[in-house]
């Protein structure tokens, strides 16, 4: 054929048809690079991460010349920020203290720039702040100083606004008592750098969480298990209520009390008033804020004669039908010891324990000597310190020359003075079959307390003592009669002791104990009440002596706070309660 012609000349020849693509072909072909584009976009990319690799380099310097100052600034601030402590709970989980969050101002010195400036807007907003002692704290070279601690969400918002470099806010722990002045004495406080000062407070730190903190461990109080106290704090409450009616009432100096169980040796109660409240610790800074159930040492007065009347029975030079002539004044020299309402005949060891007799408790004590005396007293621990959780205690205020006379009026109560948590827990070991146990401020069982206690007196010297603690107050004559609540079997005794003012005794202000143990037959608490400077008043007729006002006292704590501790009323007594007082004598118990 004849190829085909047009006017540019001859038409070229048609092109074959192009060979099918597949998706993938398109795909490739999408993503191919193409020579003449290819070069823009690598110089693109480089320069984008020139500059990012910039950036960064400049930031990494930024920090390596900032970091110094940055990381004084955290490490002071963690150094400085309180740490969190435990909750402390009672025996049955109520909170008795724990931490709440807080914040705190604090500034960096060197990073204000004006610093009148600074202290003029900080004290308008917290008008509390010394503004020359601000001013001086932002005048030094230091990279941190506290502006104010623990304020209020409102307080930070007002600082917040002011805007001014180099202050800031830090979060804080800051530690709070929810029940105010219930079991004050015993928890203590924390400071505001949340250290524990005082108490539980101060315990918990010495048992090793302020070495954690010290050692750089971020500890929240999740972490850590609450402590769990022996205290009721139901009865903590009622124990204080009834100590302070009876304070107003007999006008009194001060009084305290506290509840022990006789078979934990737990400390259920403790109440010391003049009080304060944690809160606000300042209060506890003044004299009579004491804890004298722990920190105060008094003569006991004729309560201590439970622990002659023990120490006779128990040697097996006396029993409980022995007699003790108290027809007239026992003579020591120029001394002379008579009884308070002498009964001027001869009395069986119960009378003698009844009728409150000087004069036959002396005897006892002369009959076992002076150094026997001595080593029963330091059986029951009240020779040497007292030592429980509670940092604060005393040491007991023994005779430098232990004579004869010393051994007379301390089987009374004169002479020795000692803590009363000490004869607290003497009394517990006379009652509960001889064990004595070291108080406790935390919560523990049987097994536990009798794991490391002593067994100080006989079984049945015990018995012999619920059975004359119980005659004491059934027995109209006796001097705890007026603490007999019926329906409790309460076994009890006074202990009036004239106080010691200027190194002499002084007849007209007294020191006033009461111990009442219930139930007497099974006993389960032992409870102490303590008077200081009680005054007569309208139906006591003139008398400020124990039976008119601790033991009357005690009777209301006991028939409030019984019940409580799962000791309901029974007013059908127990059939025999004292089985081997029974085969001994032919005296009846009601």
């Amino acid at each position: 054929m004849t190829p085909l012609h047009n006017e540019f000349g001859p038409e070229a020849p048609a092109a074959p048809p192009a060979p099918k693509r597949g998706l993938f072909t398109h795909v490739r072909e999408l993503f191919r690079l193409r020579v003449d584009k290819s070069t823009a976009r690598v110089g693109l990319v480089a320069v984008c991460f020139t500059g990012l690799f910039a950036t960064i380099g400049g930031r990494l310097a930024y920090l390596a010349v900032t970091s110094d100052n940055t990381s004084e600034v955290r490490r002071t601030a963690s150094s400085e920020i309180s740490a969190a402590r435990p909750d402390i709970v009672d025996r049955n989980g109520q909170v008795l203290a724990t931490d709440v969050k807080t914040v705190s101002v604090f500034a960096e010195p060197r990073n204000i720039i004006d610093k009148d400036e600074a202290v003029e807007l900080l004290t308008a907003v917290l008008p509390d702040l010394d503004a020359r002692d601000l001013r001086e704290k932002l005048g030094t070279k230091k990279g941190f100083v506290w502006v104010k601690r623990e304020i209020t969400p409102k307080q930070q918002a007002e600082v917040h606004r002011l805007g001014i470099p180099g202050v800031g806010f830090l979060p804080e722990n800051k530690r709070v008592y929810p029940n105010g002045t219930a079991a004050a004495h015993v928890l203590g406080f924390a400071n505001i750098d949340n250290v524990g000062i005082a108490g539980m407070e101060k315990y918990i730190d010495s048992m090793g969480l302020q070495d954690l903190n010290g050692a750089g461990f971020n500890i929240s109080a999740s972490d850590l298990k609450p402590i769990q106290l022996s205290l009721d704090l139901r009865v903590q409450h009622a124990l204080r209520d009834e100590l302070e009616k009876g304070m107003a009432k007999f006008k009194a100096k001060a009084t305290a009390g506290a509840i022990l169980d006789v078979n934990t040796g737990e400390i259920i109660a403790l109440v010391s008033l003049p009080d304060f409240d944690p809160n606000n610790p300042v209060d506890a800074l003044e004299n009579d804020r004491i804890n004298r159930i722990n920190v105060g040492v008094f003569e006991m007065g004729s309560t201590f004669k439970a622990l002659t009347v023990a120490m006779a029975l128990d040697s097996g030079k006396f029993n409980i039908n022995s007699t003790l002539d108290a027809r007239s004044g026992l003579r020591y020299g120029r001394f002379t010891i008579g009884d308070y309402h002498p009964t001027r005949r001869v009395l069986t060891v119960p009378e003698v324990f009844i009728h409150s007799s000087n004069i036959g408790t002396a005897r006892m004590a002369l009959g076992i000597g002076v150094d026997g005396h001595k080593a029963f007293l330091r059986k029951m621990g009240q020779l040497t310190r007292l030592k429980t959780e509670l940092p604060e205690n005393a040491e007991p205020i023994v005779p430098p020359r232990w004579g004869e006379l010393n051994t007379m009026t301390i089987a009374f109560g004169h002479g020795l003075a000692v803590a009363p948590l000490q004869a607290l827990s003497a009394v517990g070991a006379l009652v509960n079959g001889g064990i004595l146990m070291t108080p406790t401020f935390v919560k523990r069982d049987v097994e536990t307390a009798r794991a490391n206690a002593l067994q100080v007196l006989k079984p049945e010297t015990s018995e012999a003592m619920r059975y004359v603690l119980r005659l004491n107050a059934s027995n109209p004559a006796g001097s705890a009669s007026s603490a007999a609540i019926a329906g409790f079997f309460v076994g009890g005794k006074t202990g009036t002791a004239e106080k010691v003012i200027n190194g002499r005794y002084s007849k007209n202000k007294n020191f006033t104990t009461f111990t009442a143990v219930v139930p007497a037959d099974k006993p389960r608490y032992v409870f102490l009440t303590i008077m200081d400077e009680p005054q007569a008043i309208e139906g006591t007729y003139g008398f400020s002596t124990a039976g008119w006002n601790a033991a009357p006292i005690t009777g209301n704590i006991v028939e409030r706070v019984a019940p409580l501790l799962g000791v309901p009323p029974r007013f059908e007594p127990p059939a025999q309660p004292f089985p081997l007082m029974a085969r001994m004598n032919a005296w009846g118990i009601r």
